[in-house]
Order: C-alpha cells, then structure tokens, then sequence
C-alpha cells in the first residue's frame, strides 16, 4: 500500500493505493494520526483500494472519531469491492461516503 497526502486549504486528502489489510492498516493508521491535527477535514481516496479487511475499517472508523468536531472525515471514489464492504458491515449509514 502506497499513501500520499494533500493538505489544501485545512482540508487533508490521503490517496491511498493497494489493500488495506491487517499488515497496511497500521501505515494507514500513521498517516491519519499525523495529519488529523493538521486538518478540519480528511478525505480519503480509496480509488486506488482494492481490498479492505476488518483491520482496515477499524483505521477508517477512528480516523471518523478523529475527524468528529471538525468538517469530519469523508470516503470518496470507493471501488465497486470496497463498496460492497462498507455496505456488508453497515457502515455506509455512519460514515460520509
């Protein structure tokens, strides 16, 4: 997994690319902690994201709780597989997709 950052204007976009997976999400976990001080507003671009595992959305779901108080966080360009997931688990009703 590859991950770079954009912070524009308070807004912090990660362009994450590969699987997101209980050996990635910990680098994942990194980049959101290092930037959620930085940012009102954090955008992931899962369009480069083939797989999530659980490990992956447990990163994705305190980044949200990270994220709470401010513009908050926001999934955009979900693959149709990642998508799936997110509907799977039920998360697509709590989080800004």
């Amino acid at each position: 997994m590859t991950i770079s950052v954009d912070n524009i204007e308070k807004t912090c976009t990660l362009h994450i690319v590969g699987r997101v997976d209980t050996i990635t999400a910990p680098e994942l976990e990194a980049a959101v902690n290092e930037n959620a001080g930085k940012c009102d507003k954090m955008v992931f671009d899962m369009s480069g994201v083939d797989y999530i595992s659980s490990a992956g959305i447990r990163v994705v779901v305190a980044a949200h709780k990270a994220m709470a108080g401010k513009d908050g966080l926001y999934l955009e360009n979900l693959t149709d597989n990642v998508m799936e997931i997110f509907e799977l688990t039920g998360f697509t009703k709590a989080l800004n997709i």
